[in-house]
């Protein structure tokens, strides 16, 4: 996850509080693939951070293939996945949206993906 690369990149060159100031900015953030890879404790940790800053502050988006039930497995602590599921539930709207991946089911159809030159 980009983000979370971004989290650790700063918090190393000790800008981390600088990233989270900047972060807070954007009225709304949207935050793609969580549990796509799994995080740990560290990157949980600053994940955490990013929550918690711009939590009742400003909107967030946060997109997953993942359930909450398995977010503790994402987050690889379940006091952390509990803690910031706390503060992204707190307030807000969930859709759950259920059914094939358009993607898998324009393969089905026979339609290639589109060529992208490289």
């Amino acid at each position: 996850m980009k983000l979370v690369q971004s989290l650790r990149k700063e918090y190393q060159r000790d800008r981390f509080n600088i990233l989270l100031r900047s972060y807070s900015k954007y009225r709304i953030m949207i935050v793609d693939e969580i549990g796509y890879l799994p995080l740990n404790r560290e990157e949980s940790n600053l994940l955490f951070q990013f929550v918690s800053h711009r939590y009742e502050k400003s909107s967030t988006i946060f997109t997953s293939n993942k359930s909450f039930s398995e977010w503790d497995e994402v987050m690889g602590d379940q006091v952390m996945a509990s803690a910031i599921l706390d503060r992204i539930l707190h307030h807000c709207t969930v859709l759950n949206i259920k059914g094939e991946s358009y993607r898998l089911k324009d393969r089905r159809k026979g339609n290639p993906p589109p060529y992208r030159e490289k």
